[in-house]
């Protein structure tokens, strides 16, 4: 009899605990960095963490980080939903259509891409308004520079990147005509040879200020060593890197949006949203500016901001014409999204091509 009672106490214990953990939600997050990058991975981890802090016991989140951009991506995701995954959030450009095909085998299971544009029943796509950071920069670093020359390292050359490099030249240029961009495509995300090897043939060229659109804080460490070369934090601070060379950073903030997300899941509410925020909505932040930038420069800077940050200015007002010469925006208009999301061209003064 006590041997009854005592397997029943246990089969109930039992019964309990895998009814407590079929409660749980579970989050998976798949990466294209390493946790440790510095930078966009790093951020995007941040996020999952305070969905953890928001949650606590009702959550159980699971990660993968370093997973290449293609096949194995689609792997990592099936696993994931094989394993009970609610939410999955997928988060670089070449994760698009691994999601998409993943999802079509799971369609109970909600996936979230981060900066694609393909959607279904059961795929939202969110980005950020990174261009709006790079206006900022390029304000700052076309009054910085002192060779007119500002280096630009490119990961891909897709919308998002290209978006980048036209804000940052727009705004440079306006506070100083003489300026020029040089740009070194990485074609990666995340490698720190290849990023520093970047740097240095800009600075080579004659490059005092590098942009990034990079995941690692290699860039900063090869303008350190150089000497009289700023940089930007790319998608995290790098503040380990003020003040200088590291003058400011964009900052992705995706924890507000990570946790909004699972919390839809949770109570039911979730369906299938296109979000892309800016400045205004928190999801992009400019890191502090740093005293190695004079005060008039760091108070017009942070006005620019301001401005983008209320919607009383964007990023590409018009006159704005395109690489050849042709028209683009008229003086006072606006870029839509629709041209933004596909943007495949640099503004006039330029120089290079755009890979194909």
């Amino acid at each position: 009899m006590k041997l009854t009672k005592l397997l029943t106490s246990a089969a109930l214990v039992a019964g309990l605990a895998t009814s407590a953990m079929a409660d749980k939600t579970k989050v998976g997050f798949v990466y294209v960095g390493p946790i440790g990058d510095g930078g966009w991975t790093h951020e995007h981890d941040k996020g999952r963490l305070a969905v953890e802090a928001e949650y606590g016991d009702k959550v159980e989140t699971v990660y993968v980080e370093s997973v290449p951009e293609g096949p194995d991506a689609e792997r990592v995701m099936t696993d994931m939903a094989l394993k009970g995954a609610d939410i999955i959030f997928t988060t670089s450009f070449g994760y698009m259509d691994p999601t998409i095909n993943v999802a079509k085998k799971f369609p109970k299971v909600k996936f979230e891409h981060a900066t694609g544009y393909k959607q279904a029943a059961n795929v939202s796509v969110y980005s950020a308004r990174f261009y709006e950071g790079r206006a900022v920069q390029g304000h700052i670093a076309g009054q910085m520079t002192k060779s007119n020359t500002i280096g630009y390292i490119g990961s891909y050359p897709i919308p998002e990147v290209i978006r980048g490099i036209n804000s940052a030249y727009i705004h440079a240029k306006e506070v100083n005509p003489d300026v020029q961009f040089k740009i070194v495509w990485a074609y990666t995300w995340f490698d720190p040879a290849k990023e520093a090897d970047a740097a240095k043939v800009l600075i080579e060229q004659g490059a005092d200020v590098i942009l990034q659109h990079t995941d690692s804080t290699a860039p900063q460490a090869a303008a350190q060593a150089a000497g009289n070369v700023i940089t930007f934090g790319q998608a995290s601070d790098m503040s380990e890197y003020a003040p200088m060379p590291r003058v400011s950073s964009i900052i992705d903030d995706w924890a507000p949006y990570y946790i909004a997300r699972v919390g839809a899941v949770m109570d039911g509410t979730w369906e299938s949203v296109n979000t892309w925020d800016g400045i205004g909505a928190g999801m992009v932040g400019i890191g502090e500016i740093s005293d190695a930038v004079p005060a008039e420069i760091k108070a017009s800077a942070l006005a620019l901001k301001d401005k983008l940050a209320d919607g009383s200015y964007h990023a590409f007002t018009g006159p704005v014409n395109k690489q050849d010469g042709s028209a683009w925006l008229a003086d006072g208009e606006t870029a839509d999204d629709g041209t933004l999301a596909g943007m495949n061209f640099y503004v006039e003064g330029i120089d290079g091509d755009v890979p194909q």
